[in-house]
């Protein structure tokens, strides 16, 4: 019995790992994202939220494993936009449906749905919270951050999405998953708070650009060290001097090297994941807002309530110094 239950349970790590490993903020990213989020919120409505924070921090990695694990088609597009493939900016379909209309599925496909599929979830939220549909608050929601927080890794908005095109292929992976594994513990989390969206579509389009805007300055900075740097200093060689893949066939780059490359985006990735937990908390409340501010005290029992009181109280003095608090993806860090 124990080989029946083993094998399976390998196999799905293994498949999560590898997610994780390729295209993702991974789960030190995305839960931390999610959960500073609600740390961000005013409340009343981080009330509510801080009741349902694990389920929130722990549904914020579902998207990839629905992409990878089901392999759901419909959703890899919804992570990145390959804005150079779509024109000049003001040409851009402004809804889902425009974009349907003006391009095919192929393409869509292909170079992505991201800031419309971030515009459809957040209808989606709004209607949720005009309902007070507690569950679908709370699904839409942890999704949601997801989605924020892909708009905010500028390669998620570029065709030369792995530097793939610019002879810097594995970029990806290391400035989204292995900086963040190696460095987050020496983040802080000091954000600028929720603030109401007037326009949903300006501010999702306003996200998408200036991340967009990152994208020369990282592809650069890698650049700039790998022609001043030997092989083994970049990437992890073996005896003969070649280049070790990873078991997913990937290269895999030195931890020194990880460090230079840090150091030489003078703090762009804390700064992105800082920007996506205020983006992600501003999309939430404006939804909120938008839904008519919705009591949403009597969805939780008032024992639940009572009982989270007094964590979050000391929740926040840890925010307001820039920590989070039972992070359970920490040993991902180490």
């Amino acid at each position: 019995m124990k080989n029946i239950k083993f094998k399976p349970t390998m196999l799905l790590l293994t498949a999560v790992a590898i997610s994780f490993l390729t295209i993702s903020w991974g789960i030190v990213g995305h839960e931390r994202i999610n959960k500073a989020a609600v740390m961000a919120l005013p409340k009343p409505l981080q009330t509510f939220f801080y009741n349902h924070i694990d389920f929130i921090t722990q549904e914020s990695t579902v998207p990839d494993l629905r992409k990878y694990i089901l392999q759901d088609r419909a959703e890899n597009p919804r992570h990145y936009f390959d804005m150079e493939n779509f024109g000049s900016v003001d040409s851009f379909p402004k809804t889902m449906a425009e974009a349907k209309k003006k391009y095919d599925d192929k393409f869509l496909s292909k170079n992505g749905t991201l800031p419309w599929h971030i515009q459809d979830m957040m209808a989606k939220l709004t209607t949720a919270f005009k309902e007070k549909r507690k569950s679908e608050i709370l699904f839409i929601a942890a999704e949601l951050g997801h989605y924020i927080a892909d708009a905010h890794m500028p390669l998620h908005t570029s065709d030369n999405h792995d530097g793939q095109l610019t002879d810097q292929k594995g970029i990806h992976s290391l400035w989204e998953s292995r900086l963040p594994e190696l460095f987050v513990k020496n983040y802080k989390f000091t954000v600028a708070p929720a603030e109401y969206y007037e326009d949903v579509d300006k501010a999702t389009w306003d996200m998408i650009n200036d991340t967009h805007s990152l994208v020369p300055a990282l592809l650069a900075a890698d650049k700039g060290l790998r022609t001043s740097l030997a092989t083994n200093q970049i990437f992890v060689t073996d005896a003969s001097g070649a280049i070790v893949k990873n078991k997913y066939n990937g290269v895999r780059y030195t931890d020194e090297y990880a460090g230079q490359f840090h150091t030489a985006l003078n703090g762009m990735v804390e700064s992105q994941m800082k920007k996506a937990v205020t983006a992600t908390a501003s999309f939430w409340y404006t939804a909120w807002v938008n839904a008519g501010k919705p009591d949403l005290n009597n969805l939780d029992a008032v024992a639940l309530t009572k009982r989270n009181s007094k964590a979050l109280k000391k929740d926040i003095k840890l925010f307001k110094k820039g920590d989070l608090f039972g992070i359970e993806s920490d040993k991902d860090a180490e």
